[in-house]
C-alpha cells in the first residue's frame, strides 16, 4: 500500500468533511507526562477527578485504542459572523457567553464527521481499527495537535495556528496505519505575554499552565459548587465560559469565520438580557438550550453563574426582585443570590451619595456659592 498516497487523500477527504486543517502524527507522547503529573500534583485540574484518576493514560492513546500507531488531527473553525465581543462584554446588563457555545454543541458534529473520515478510509484500505474522539476520552488533543502540525501550544495552554489565531475546535481519529507523519509546528508566541495579563482571574500562572480553580471557563461550566468570593467581580458579565486571554492574541487578527452555520448565534442568545434569562424556569431552558453546549451544565448551574453576571450589573430594583424570587431552590444557588442582592444594595447606597452630591452642587451654583461652600 502507498501510504503516503493515502495520507494526501485523507486530508483532501477531511476538507471536504468540513475541517479546515489536517495532520498527522505518532502516538509517542512520553515527553508529556512528567508535565502533566506535576500539573494533577498541583492541583491545578480541581474538582475534575477523572484527570487525576485517568492518569496517564491521557498520553498514551494506544492505551484507549489498543494497537493505535497514528492520530489524524483535525481542526474546524468556530468563529461566528457578528461575534460582536465588544458589544456583550460592554455592556454590563448582558450576558456573555464564550463564542463557541453560542451555537449547536460541537461535540456530536464533529464526531460524526471524523467517524465518515475513518469510513471513508476503511473503504479504502479495507480493513481498520479506528475511533474518533472530541473532547471524549483521556487523550492529549492539544500536544497531539502540535505534532500533527496544525499549530503550537499558546502560553494560554490553546493550540495557535499563524495563519488562523486560535478559534477553532479539535478532534482526533485514532488509526492502526503507519501513514507517514507531518511536521510539528513551532511555538510562535516569543516574548508576547498578553494572554497572561489579560485574564480576568490571573489563571495562567506559568507559560501553557492554567490553574483551573481560577479560570472562569471552569467555574462557569465545570464546577458547580459555590464559588469563591474572590472570583466573582472579575467575573463580570461572564456567564459561560471566558475568551479574554483569545481576544487579546495576536495572532487571532488572522482569524476565519466559521462555514458551520450550525456554529452561529442561536436566536434566544441575541442581546442576551440578564433579568431575562434569569426569569427562564427550568423547561424554558432545556427548551432554549436545546442542541447546546450550555444545556450540560444544567438549570441551577445557568441561575447561578446569571446571579453573579447581575450583582455585577449596575444596580436596578428589578434585578434584586428577581433575584429575591428565585430563593429556596439551593442552598448554593442562594448563596450567590445573596452576594448579588448585597453588591445590588451597595451600589444603591453608591449611587444615592452621588446623587447627593450631585443634587448639593447644583443647589450651590444655582445660588452663586463658591463650590467649597
Amino acid at each position: 500500500m502507498n501510504y503516503q498516497e493515502l495520507a494526501d487523500k485523507i486530508k483532501i477527504w477531511a476538507k471536504e468533511l468540513g475541517f479546515q486543517k489536517v495532520g498527522i502524527c505518532d502516538v509517542d507522547l512520553r515527553e508529556h507526562e512528567a508535565e502533566l503529573q506535576k500539573w494533577l500534583d498541583a492541583g491545578y485540574h480541581g474538582s475534575m477527578d477523572w484527570m487525576a484518576r485517568h492518569g496517564m493514560m491521557r498520553a498514551r492513546p494506544a492505551e484507549l485504542l489498543p494497537g493505535t500507531v497514528r492520530v489524524i488531527s483535525v481542526r474546524m473553525n468556530y468563529l461566528p459572523p457578528e461575534a460582536q465581543f465588544a458589544a456583550n462584554l460592554s455592556n454590563p446588563n448582558h450576558a456573555y457567553i464564550s463564542r463557541y457555545a453560542l451555537g449547536r454543541d460541537y461535540h456530536k458534529l464533529i464526531r460524526n464527521q471524523l467517524k465518515k473520515l475513518g469510513q471513508l478510509i476503511e473503504k479504502e484500505v479495507e480493513q481498520l481499527n479506528y475511533r474518533p474522539f472530541v473532547d471524549s476520552a483521556p487523550i492529549l488533543e492539544r500536544p497531539l495537535a502540535q505534532k500533527a502540525g496544525l499549530g503550537w501550544s499558546g502560553k494560554h495552554s490553546l493550540i495557535l495556528d499563524k495563519e488562523c489565531g486560535s478559534w477553532f475546535f479539535l478532534g482526533e481519529l485514532l488509526i492502526d496505519l503507519p501513514l507517514p507523519v507531518d511536521t510539528p509546528s513551532e511555538d510562535q508566541c516569543g516574548s508576547c505575554k498578553a494572554c497572561i495579563t489579560s485574564c480576568p482571574t490571573n489563571a495562567i500562572v506559568e507559560d501553557g499552565i492554567i490553574d483551573a480553580r481560577k479560570c472562569i471557563s471552569y467555574l462557569t461550566i465545570e464546577y458547580d459548587g459555590v464559588i469563591p468570593v474572590e472570583y466573582r467581580k472579575a467575573m463580570g458579565n461572564r456567564i459561560y465560559g471566558c475568551d479574554d486571554c483569545q481576544l487579546v492574541c495576536p495572532w487571532n487578527r488572522f482569524s476565519d469565520l466559521t462555514k458551520q452555520n450550525d456554529f452561529h448565534r442561536r436566536s434566544s442568545l441575541v442581546e442576551p438580557d440578564l433579568v431575562e434569562l434569569f426569569s427562564w424556569d427550568e423547561s424554558t431552558f432545556l427548551k432554549n438550550m436545546e442542541g447546546s453546549a450550555i444545556r450540560r451544565i444544567g438549570h441551577l448551574q445557568w441561575l447561578r453563574n446569571l446571579s453573579i453576571a447581575m450583582g455585577n450589573a449596575p444596580f436596578s430594583q428589578i434585578t434584586i426582585d428577581s433575584l429575591e424570587k428565585r430563593k429556596g431552590l439551593s442552598s448554593v444557588l442562594d448563596e450567590h443570590i445573596d452576594w448579588a442582592i448585597n453588591q445590588q444594595l451597595i451600589q444603591a447606597k453608591e449611587k444615592s451619595r452621588i446623587e447627593i452630591k450631585r443634587e448639593r452642587l447644583i443647589r450651590i451654583v444655582q445660588k452663586g456659592l463658591p463650590r467649597d461652600a
